[in-house]
Order: C-alpha cells, then sequence, then structure tokens
C-alpha cells in the first residue's frame, strides 16, 4: 500500500538506491525501494539511459545480501531495467550462479532475469544450464525456464538452438505439476507450429489422453481449433471428437474451453454445436459468479448465429435477469432479445423497463444496441420497442447513453418506413428538454430531411422553431436550415416558413442570421435550380480533398480558375446497422471534437500524387472501394488489386506477398494484356522479401469509347527469383526470371462512375432535362429475385442508391431503384429503374444526365 500510493518522481527514487551502500544493509529498507523503482517501470514512467544505468548498477551491489526476498527482488528490478548489453555483462556471472545454485528460493527469478538480458553472444554460455533447467526436479525452476526458453524462441537465431532441445521439452511434457506440463506444451507448439505434419503428430499424441494438467489441455484445444479452422476440416473429424470428448472432462475450465471452441469453429450446423450449448446451459445454473458470466457470455455470441438452437435457455436465461451481478444480468437480457420470438417482445419490454433503473449507463448501452437489433429482426413490433426507447430517452443519463438511443431510433428510422413518424415524433419531444447541443442538432438536421416526406409535416415545425427561440447559436442554426428545407419541399408551406424565416433575421447570432438571410433569398428566387443545389442537394467535395488542392492552388498560380469539378465526392453516408457487439461491457471514452479524417481513396490520391510517374495524371477520380483478389492467400504469391480511375487512364496498383520463405523476389511487376487498353507503362517492385508485401503498378490508357472500358485484363506476375536461405534471409548473388499467371482482372463500367448522395431525388430528376431522356427494357432471366436484381444493378453502375431504395419491401412484386452519380469527367448522371418480377425480372431503365451521349450508354450497358 505504502509503494502504490507514494507519489515520488523517478529522480527521488533513484536517490533513494543510496541505501543500497549502507553498512550494514538494511534489507527492509532496499527492499521497499526496489519495490518503488518496479512500481515506477511498470505506471510507464521514462527512464533515460543514464538513471537506468545507475539503477542498474546500484541494484547489483545487493548480490552481496543472502536473503532471499531480497535477492528476488533484485532479479525483478534486473529484467525490468532497460539495459544496455555491455552493462548486462556485470551481472550475468552472478545469476548464472544464482540458476545453478543451491537455493531453489531465487533460482527461478534468476532465469528468468538472465534470459531477458542476455544477448546471442552471450547465450551459448548458459546454454548448458538453461537446458538442465527444462527438466530441473523444483517445478517453479522448470517453468521459469520453460517460459524463458519460449520467450528467447521468437528470435530467429535462438529459435534454431532451442530446436536442438526437443528430448529435454518431451520430458518435460511428461511432469506430474500442472503447470510445468502447460508451460512445456507451449514451448513445444512453439517449436513446431510452422510444420503443419509435425503439429498434427503433437495433436494426434496428446489428445489420446496424455495431458493431465487442465492448462494444457485448453491449450491444445485452442491448438486442435486453429488446425481445423486452417485445413477446413469436416464436421466428423478426429479433432471434433476430441473436443466434444472434452466437454466430459472433469475440470470446469476445459469443458467451458471446449464448448466455446465448439461455438466459434466455423462451418457448423445448430446440430452440430447442441452439446455445447448443453454444458453451458448448465453452467448457467452455477454458483459461481465466473462459470455463469463466462456461459451467459458464449451464448450471447451464438445467439448473433444460431439463435434457435439457443432457445432451449431461454428460461435459465430468464433467472439471470434478477442476478447480483449486473454484468450477468445485462447478458442474459440481450440475449434474451436476439433469441426472442415476436410474441414474446411485450414481456421482453417490460422485463427491461424494470431493469433499466438498477444498472449504470454503460450497460444501459448494450441493452439498447441489442434492442435496435431486434427493432430490424421484428419490423412489426416497432411501435413497443420505439415507446420504450422513448421512455429511456426521458429518464437520466449521460451523453453516451443518449446518444445511443438517438442513433439506435434513426436506425430503425432508416431500415423501416413505417416507424418513421413514430421515431421523429419521439426525437422532437426530446429536444423539447434536451441538454445536449450536439444531439439537438443531429436530430434538427434529421428533421430537415425526412420530416418534409411525411404525411403531415406542418406538425414538426413548432418543434423546430422553438429551437430558434430557446437553444444556443449552434443549434439555433441548425434550426434555421431545417425550417428552410421544409419550405424547399412543402409549397403549402412555404409562406408560413418565410415569416418564421423573417423573424429570424434579428437573431443576435450573425451566424443565424446569415443562414435565414441566404435562405430567405434562395426561396423567394423560385428558381428550382438554386433550391436544389443550395438547399436539398447541396455540394459533396471531400473536406480534405478540398483543402489540398486549394493549398496546391494557393502555391502554384495560375490564370485559370479553380476547377471545382476536379475535388473528390466525400464518401456517401454509410448506413446505420445494428452493432454487432451487443455484449462489449466497455464504453468508448468521451469524444473529442470532430475533425475531417482521410478516407481510403483520400490516402490513394495522396499515396499516388507523391509517384512522379503518376503526378502528371491529375487528381484521381476513383478508387476501388476494396482489393480484388488475384491469387488465393495459401500460394506462393499472393496479389491484390487496386483500380484507380483518372480522367484519361486507368493506374492498377498490385500489393504482392511472397509467402516462400526460401525465395527473394526482384523486379516485380504485372504484365496485363486487353484488346482496348493499351499499356503505357510499368512501375516494378524493386526487392520482395519473404513476407514482406511490395506495390507494381501498371499505367493504362482508357479507351476512348467509354463502351469499350468493361473488359477482362489477363494479369501474369513476371519476377528475378533469387534463392535465399530461410534462416537468415541472404539471397544469392544469381537467380532466374520467371512468372506466375494469375486470375483475370475484370474492369466495369462502375470504374467510371462515383457515387452521389441525392437527398431529395425527384427534385435533381425534375432539374435535369427530360428531352436527352434514355430508356430501355430489360428482362433477366438469370436473377430470380428483386433483391437480387437491385444488389447487381448498384454494384453494375457503382452508383448511390437514393431515399433507401436500395431495400425492397417484402411481399411485394416491384418496386423503383433510384441511383446517383458522377461520371469521370464530372457529369452528373441519375438513373431510376422500374423492377417488376412475375417469375422473371422484368425492368425499364431511365436515364438522365447534361449529356445525351452518357444516357445512351447508360442503358445499353446491361
Amino acid at each position: 500500500k505504502a509503494v502504490v500510493s507514494t507519489q515520488s518522481t523517478g529522480t527521488s527514487v533513484l536517490q533513494e538506491t543510496r541505501t543500497f551502500n549502507e553498512t550494514p544493509l538494511n534489507t527492509r529498507k532496499c527492499i521497499h525501494v526496489l519495490a518503488k523503482i518496479v512500481y515506477m517501470i511498470n505506471q510507464g514512467e521514462q527512464l533515460s539511459t543514464t538513471e537506468a544505468r545507475e539503477a542498474f548498477f546500484a541494484t547489483t551491489r545487493l548480490f552481496q545480501s543472502k536473503d532471499v526476498t531480497l535477492r528476488r527482488m533484485v532479479h525483478l528490478v534486473i529484467k525490468e531495467l532497460p539495459t544496455a548489453p555491455d552493462d548486462a555483462i556485470i551481472a550475468t556471472s552472478s545469476l548464472t550462479k544464482d540458476m545453478t545454485g543451491k537455493e531453489d528460493g531465487y533460482r527461478a527469478t534468476a532465469i528468468r532475469s538472465l534470459c531477458k538480458i542476455t544477448d546471442m553472444t552471450m547465450l551459448t554460455a548458459i546454454e548448458r544450464y538453461l537446458k538442465q533447467a527444462l527438466v530441473d526436479r523444483n517445478p517453479a525452476v522448470s517453468s521459469a525456464a520453460l517460459v524463458s526458453t519460449l520467450h528467447l524462441g521468437k528470435d530467429n537465431s535462438p529459435a534454431e538452438m532451442v530446436k536442438r532441445w526437443t528430448n529435454e521439452i518431451n520430458e518435460a511434457l511428461n511432469s506430474d505439476n500442472v503447470m510445468v506440463q502447460y508451460h512445456a506444451l507451449g514451448l513445444m507448439y512453439s517449436v513446431k507450429k510452422h510444420d503443419r505434419l509435425a503439429v498434427s503428430k503433437l495433436l494426434a499424441k496428446y489428445t489420446k489422453g496424455g495431458v493431465r494438467s487442465p492448462y494444457a489441455s485448453c491449450f491444445l484445444i485452442r491448438i486442435a481449433c486453429k488446425v481445423i479452422e486452417e485445413n477446413e476440416q469436416d464436421n466428423n473429424g478426429p479433432l471434433i471428437d476430441f473436443l466434444e470428448s472434452c466437454l466430459r472432462h472433469k475440470s470446469e475450465i476445459v469443458i467451458y474451453e471446449a464448448a466455446r471452441a465448439l461455438c466459434n469453429l466455423p462451418n457448423l450446423s445448430g446440430k452440430d454445436i447442441a452439446p455445447a450449448i448443453s454444458v453451458l446451459q448448465l453452467f448457467l445454473s452455477s454458483p459461481k459468479p465466473t462459470l455463469r458470466f463466462a456461459a451467459v457470455k458464449t451464448l450471447n455470441k451464438v445467439a448473433t448465429n444460431y439463435p434457435s438452437s439457443v432457445t432451449m435457455c431461454n428460461l435459465d436465461l430468464e433467472h439471470l435477469i434478477s442476478d447480483t451481478n449486473r454484468s450477468i444480468a445485462t447478458l442474459a437480457i440481450t440475449t434474451l432479445l436476439k433469441t426472442g420470438n415476436e410474441g414474446s417482445i411485450d414481456r421482453l419490454m417490460k422485463q427491461i423497463q424494470s431493469f433499466m433503473s438498477e444498472i449504470p449507463d454503460e450497460f444501459k448501452i448494450v441493452v439498447v444496441r441489442a434492442i435496435q437489433g431486434l427493432c430490424f429482426k421484428f419490423p412489426k413490433k416497432h411501435d413497443v420497442m420505439m415507446n420504450l426507447l422513448s421512455t429511456m430517452l426521458r429518464d437520466e443519463g449521460g451523453y453516451q447513453y443518449k446518444e445511443a438511443i438517438v442513433n439506435t431510433i434513426i436506425a430503425v428510422i432508416e431500415a423501416n418506413p413505417a416507424s418513421q413518424d413514430t421515431g421523429l415524433y419521439h426525437l422532437c419531444e426530446f429536444i423539447e428538454d434536451c441538454e445536449h447541443g450536439v444531439l439537438a442538432t443531429k436530430i434538427l438536421h434529421l428533421l430537415g430531411r425526412e420530416g418534409p416526406k411525411t404525411p403531415t409535416p406542418s406538425k414538426f415545425i413548432r418543434y423546430i422553431y422553438n429551437r430558434v427561440i430557446l437553444e444556443n447559436p449552434t443549434v439555433r442554426a441548425a434550426a434555421v436550415t431545417s425550417l428552410a428545407k421544409f419550405g424547399a419541399v412543402c409549397a403549402d408551406l412555404k409562406p408560413s416558413i418565410l415569416v418564421l424565416l423573417r423573424r429570424c433575421l434579428f437573431d443576435t447570432h450573425d451566424e443565424v442570421r446569415d443562414r435565414a438571410t441566404f435562405y430567405l433569398s434562395v426561396l423567394e428566387s423560385e428558381n428550382p435550380t438554386f433550391i436544389n443545389q443550395y438547399l436539398l442537394n447541396t455540394l459533396q467535395s471531400s473536406i480534405v480533398g478540398l483543402q489540398s488542392l486549394l493549398v496546391h492552388y494557393i502555391d502554384n498560380p495560375t490564370k485559370e480558375a479553380f476547377n471545382l469539378n476536379s475535388v473528390p465526392i466525400t464518401t456517401a453516408p454509410a448506413e446505420v446497422t445494428p452493432s454487432s457487439k451487443t455484449d462489449d461491457m466497455i464504453v468508448d471514452a468521451p469524444r473529442k471534437p470532430a475533425v475531417p479524417t482521410k478516407t481510403r481513396q483520400e490516402e490513394f490520391a495522396e499515396k499516388l500524387s507523391s509517384i512522379p510517374e503518376f503526378a502528371r495524371l491529375g487528381p484521381v477520380f476513383k478508387s476501388s472501394t476494396k482489393p480484388i483478389e488475384l491469387s488465393e492467400s495459401e500460394t506462393e504469391y499472393y496479389v491484390q488489386c487496386n483500380v484507380h480511375t483518372f480522367a484519361r487512364h486507368l493506374v492498377l496498383q498490385f500489393d504482392v506477398t511472397n509467402t516462400l520463405n526460401d525465395q527473394q523476389l526482384e523486379n516485380v511487376m504485372v504484365e496485363v494484356d486487353a484488346e482496348s487498353y493499351h499499356v503505357l507503362g510499368h512501375l516494378a517492385c524493386p526487392v520482395l522479401t519473404f513476407n514482406d508485401p511490395g506495390t507494381c503498378y501498371t499505367l493504362l490508357q482508357l479507351p476512348e469509347d467509354p463502351a469499350e472500358v468493361p473488359n477482362t485484363l489477363t494479369c501474369t506476375l513476371k519476377f528475378l527469383v533469387k534463392d535465399c536461405d530461410p534462416a537468415t534471409g541472404e539471397a544469392d548473388p544469381v537467380g532466374y526470371d520467371d512468372e506466375y499467371v494469375l486470375e483475370d482482372l475484370e474492369i466495369g463500367l462502375n470504374s467510371l462512375f462515383q457515387k452521389v448522395f441525392k437527398t431529395n431525388f425527384a427534385a435533381a430528376w425534375d432539374e435535369l432535362d427530360a428531352d436527352s431522356q434514355a430508356d430501355e427494357t430489360y428482362t433477366l432471366t438469370t436473377v430470380k429475385s428483386l433483391e437480387g436484381a437491385v444488389e447487381q444493378l448498384i454494384s453494375f453502375f457503382g452508383m448511390q442508391p437514393c431515399e433507401r431504395t436500395e431495400r425492397t419491401t417484402e411481399g411485394k412484386s416491384s418496386h423503383i431503384l433510384l441511383l446517383a452519380g458522377q461520371y469521370k469527367d464530372g457529369v452528373e448522371c441519375l438513373i431510376k429503374t422500374k423492377i417488376v418480377y412475375d417469375g422473371a425480372v422484368n425492368m425499364k431503365v431511365s436515364a438522365r444526365s447534361a449529356d445525351p451521349s452518357l444516357n445512351e450508354l447508360l442503358v445499353s450497358s446491361i
């Protein structure tokens, strides 16, 4: 307690090391000072090189003491202090003497310290002693030697030495001590883990009952799971049988580990994991809180993928709702929410309501996330769940708790149009008494986007205008913007909106006055184009990209005006989906003010602009959203491709990984062959070593005719191979040319279009010339559902679905898909697709843009 509560600084503690020079030595005081040093280091305080050296030399003076406790503290401090190899020699002989001495009280700590400070040059001197210690009769010494050897084996050179100690490790594996056997198994696996055959033999030997330690059994289970996942074994193999046999083990930790392993294995059916579920169900009624917590946490995860399999535990889970441990109770209620059926929702909501007042905010957030998942699962019961969320909003709680509820309500509104009116009303009630300006602003923006589309938008005006009167400037400004959007969409409300905006002209804050003045001018202009561009579908430029281009424009003066079309488009707003981490007990730290961060495309753009060969191509228009695999990760060379589209060129970025440890590749490049593309050049990767990814590029010129862009590219990886030593990585001076055929790369029409989010698609559609519209009718014979047709069309065009038309309504046979995008030349394009399913998918595709030829390309490209 004295050590933990100390406020001593590093300097004062180091001054106390003078105690080590006293005669006679005060053992108790020395131990106290050493404990302070260890505490200081573990608290993260950094010692300078001089301070660490002084502390090290001062500590080594204590080797003269014969006190066992003091000697162990000395070993611990030496192990924790950052020590230079030249200084470590001072303590090596004393530690070696302690390691080989007869005093078992500090032999183990001496081994740990010695292995920590020893480098390769001194390791050979203690190899014999360390090898003997592996099979020492004292379990503490043997365990220390095994664990220290395990850490040494992580480096290349000591690893080769450790491999020669297999006989001693095998002997330790037969020990009667549970920890020695566990550590020996860990070391043996570390030695053999790169040899699949050796690992298989290890499992075959010890899964038949050769392990007495429950910890070693748990480790065997984990090794078995890893082998099953790597080899993709079937559900009836010997390793699966081993896992099932562990469910009948006498140790509870082994039983739980086996049950958890079976539940986490991929490609298992609900029937396959039934024995594990039964074991976990028994643990739910255990008197031990740790077992109950472990079981309910595992069942919570299983319920995400196998809710029907966990239903048999519902009665036991309901009993846990009243558990004194609130973590267990929270997991129980969230698991019940996952496994519950539509008929049990009302009862569950009542249980939650009485339960919420008893738990802290971090657990409440977990429950809110689970309710969000339930809203997606049973959309028809949204009223019951919305009412509960509304009640929770009015209860006491911190910012993060309120934010989680607001995000959940917004997610439900986005996913279920039937809940829109109810959800917006609950949010309006909340902002009437909301103490968090950030949430009020977020809700006001949502009201401005969704409110005008409701059957009775006028009922929201009162709530919005109240914010103009009662709130701080930030919220007032957001309320003015929201009011203006109602006036832009709802013609019958426009006169009233104009009156309210005129009142805002007398606001005390300039931002509110400026917004009111601007929106009044736009609305009174009666110009549909202005209203659409400045109110409904505003600019979507990337903030980071805009800043970068403006700085470049200022630093490089030119007579040409700044081209706004050169600014990258910001990523479309991500859909809110239910969190899969509903069992997470940790709440995020308080959020800092939002700072614009670089998107994946902006990072690619910055990287490509720094390469001289590509800097002249201009700004990147689009980068592929995820890498395309051209070979499997298990093959000799793992290759992924990212496609970057410029105004007139394509840059193919190939990320290559060499998975062979006995080869070094040089001058690595990918040759591409396609009829309509002209290859302008390659940028090779100079050297590619084992497991060290490298990048090479291929530059292509886009065809003049956009219709020729969709194509299949044949790719071949070419390189110079040099054999190398797997241990040292040293390559031969002479190599030979080789090549590796990759999978074909598909370039689609979606490479030419960037996603653009349109808040009001109808206004944007009407703004474009109807006379240039192109139409075409298709029948899709290979697509068997509306959902499949919608997914394929979104992927094919690479545009942004608007107004949530990417979701189809269950039970309906027709659907309208609205897509918005921007062509690589800066022309905005809109597509409206009417889809009907009557045994086959029939659809009418209509396209509008400022370029008639582009419209024809879009409708004729399917």
